[in-house]
């Protein structure tokens, strides 16, 4: 009996599926303009899904040297000489970089202004930590700003100083810093499509066919239309409105909510209700350890955000809402449940990340159709932190995603980009294995296998954005949205999923990724 799970070949007309079967019953339809492609060994899958990213915001990034892998000096001053390495630097232009943790290098300090000069001599640089709030910037950008000797803290505000002396090392913390960054001219309209188009580039290499702008105001919006009114757009790419922002952009693209037009649309809005686990503003139910009476930082009263929710929902529209904790996700829970307590709307709410949901939680969650949106790679990144921040056995429970399956929870997977690139296998990688950086395996009960963390970013991503009658499996009358990888992830051991490679993505019958 033939698997259910496999067919020898796929026959594509107008970019639709038409049939599909067994090789010599498939070949039968041929013409002779058909394109026969023969995969010799590799195999196809149905186009990744990316459901949440920030695909504006990632490209962005593209404008700016990364400094968030470096773990020493010399590693920033390699990556930004590497960055600045193939541009044309006029006398007024900046080069900035972006992520360091000074916590994350080798000399635990944060760098100075000599080392952006030994860097870039004769350029202005302005690198910032990662958490955007302070800096460093080389001496030329010191000059530029008109920050010297002489220049007194402002209020709320550091200026670091050279040892002995007033004179301005370089580093800048709070308003002092956000005044020098703002300052900075950000690219033209050509610059930033070229930077779309190079993130666009990246997410097909990782077999992305249809991607996510999750927080999406008027600058995206206007970059991203840009975008696809240009004809360069090769993805489908579906944005989430801010809507405290920008939620006349709803409005004002009737044409494009929640239909596609150039490969654009908008899906729904995006609210936030806590913070991070990270920095521990994500919303708890228990004080934090160490804590007697912090729980982190809710954004909105339950009145609040019932009446966000309800908004959202009144504009038939589906929501998107950021909880971390597990008093966040009871409050989207409640405002779910009262709001729809006297009819199902059917917007399939999606709550993202629900990193610390609790066991009671996941039924009500099936019941109401709230889907769990899993950043399961946090595990590996960020999973010795939370075993030292939180209770061991909560940090364990993070991203339950076999616990949802069991209660019906229907879950999606992302790598929340530019947080990290939209690498989909890494995703898998991360929940079916559960393995944090120092090999400690959180919650192995949580562990889910292969062929359902696939299903997280195929068809159940195709569902969450209701597109799953058109894209997640390969089907007759579905689109022609493939990966074609060089081994099959269901036959390799879980620890070497990473070890597959895209080989091609295409899009609508089109090869908009090819490996070398």
């Amino acid at each position: 009996m033939a698997d259910p799970l496999y067919v020898d070949a796929v026959f594509v007309e107008d970019g639709i599926i038409s049939t599909m079967g067994e090789r010599d019953e498939i070949l039968t339809h041929i013409r002779p303009d058909t394109e026969i492609v023969n995969l010799n060994g590799a195999v196809l899958l149905p186009g990744f899904i990316d459901s949440h990213s920030h695909i504006a915001a990632f490209a962005q990034t593209l404008g700016v040297a990364q400094l968030s892998s470096c773990r020493d000096f010399a590693g920033i001053q390699e990556k930004l000489r590497e960055f600045a390495a193939n541009r044309k630097i006029g006398s007024q232009d900046w080069i900035v970089g972006i992520g360091y943790d000074e916590q994350h290098l080798e000399e635990g300090r944060h760098p100075d202004r000599g080392v952006l000069d030994a860097a870039l001599p004769g350029v202005r640089v302005l690198i910032t930590h990662a958490s955007g709030e302070a800096g460093v910037i080389s001496s030329l950008g010191l000059s530029a700003a008109g920050i010297t000797a002489d220049t007194k803290d402002p209020e709320d505000s550091i200026i670091g100083r050279m040892a002995g002396s007033s004179l301005p090392n370089g580093y800048l913390e709070g308003e002092i810093f956000s005044s020098v960054a703002s300052k900075i001219a950000p690219p033209d309209e050509d610059q930033l499509l070229d930077q779309l188009e190079a993130a666009q580039d990246i997410y097909a290499r990782h077999g992305i066919t249809t991607a996510q702008e999750g927080l999406t105001r008027d600058e995206e919006w206007a970059m991203l239309r840009a975008f696809s009114d240009s004809g360069r757009m090769s993805l489908d790419i579906i944005c989430y409105v801010d809507p405290k922002e920008a939620k006349h952009l709803s409005q004002e693209n009737l044409s494009r909510v929640q239909r596609y037009k150039r490969h654009l649309k908008i899906g729904g809005y995006k609210l936030f209700f806590d913070g991070d686990l990270q920095d521990q503003t994500a919303w708890m139910s228990v004080p934090y350890p160490g804590e007697t009476d912090y729980f982190g930082e809710p954004r909105y009263s339950d009145e609040e955000a019932e009446l966000l929710l309800f908004e959202s929902m009144n504009d038939h529209l589906q929501v998107l809402v950021h909880c971390n904790g597990d008093a966040a996700a009871q409050q989207m829970i409640s405002a779910c449940r009262k709001i729809t307590e006297d009819s199902d709307v059917g917007l399939r709410p999606v709550m993202v990340h629900a990193q610390f949901l609790r066991p009671d939680q996941l039924p009500s969650m099936a019941n109401l159709g709230i889907i769990a949106s899993f950043f399961p790679a946090h595990i590996y990144f960020w999973g010795d932190l939370h075993m030292r921040n939180f209770d061991p056995q909560k940090a364990a429970y993070i991203s339950p995603a076999q616990s949802a399956k069991q209660a019906g929870v229907v879950f999606t997977f992302h790598q929340d980009t530019p947080t990290l690139l939209p690498n989909m296998l890494n995703a898998v990688w991360c929940a079916v294995n559960r393995k944090s950086r120092r090999g400690t395996v959180l919650g192995e009960e949580e562990q889910v296998s292969i062929l359902d963390a696939l299903k997280a970013i195929t068809i159940h991503a195709a569902y969450q954005y209701f597109e799953e009658d058109s894209k997640g499996s390969i089907e007759v009358g579905k689109r022609a949205d493939f990966v074609v990888l060089d081994f099959n992830p269901l036959r390799v051991r879980p620890a070497d999923i990473k070890r597959v490679r895209v080989l091609k993505t295409i899009k609508d019958d089109r090869v908009i990724y090819e490996r070398e």
